[in-house]
């Protein structure tokens, strides 16, 4: 029960942090007619940006390995990035109405800022 939990919580937040880019970082938008299309497409967003940064993040970290030293861990804001336009996307290719206009600074700021705030409410609300 406790995986589960913890993975509801995690999806939850990275939800609500989609939610939140879309109102405060200028170029990520969703649109959508109804509150029960919008919280669908934020889930759906959030799935994908989670199995995008699950397959491709530890891939990446590890072929580019010596970039990351090399730059102290910047890239990790380039990667990061390119993967929440990955993940915008992919989105437009399921027909979501969810969208990034590019990659700076739409697309570094977004991935920054949603990481931040599911940072913030895992540590939150995940209390055992």
């Amino acid at each position: 029960m406790g995986f589960l939990k913890g993975l509801l919580i995690r999806l939850a937040s990275t939800a609500l942090a989609f939610w939140l880019a879309t109102f405060l970082i200028p170029g990520i938008s969703l649109e959508s007619n109804s509150a029960v299309e919008t919280v669908t497409t934020l889930l759906l967003v959030a799935v994908i940006f989670g199995v995008v940064n699950a397959v491709l993040q530890p891939i990446i970290k590890t072929v580019g390995c010596g970039f990351y030293l090399l730059t102290l861990g910047l890239i990790a804001l380039v990667v990061n990035g390119l993967l929440f336009l990955l993940t915008s996307w992919i989105a437009d290719q399921a027909g979501l109405p969810f969208s990034v206009d590019g990659f700076w600074p739409a697309a570094v700021l977004g991935a920054l800022f949603v990481s931040i705030v599911t940072w913030i409410l895992g540590a939150v609300l995940d209390r055992d």
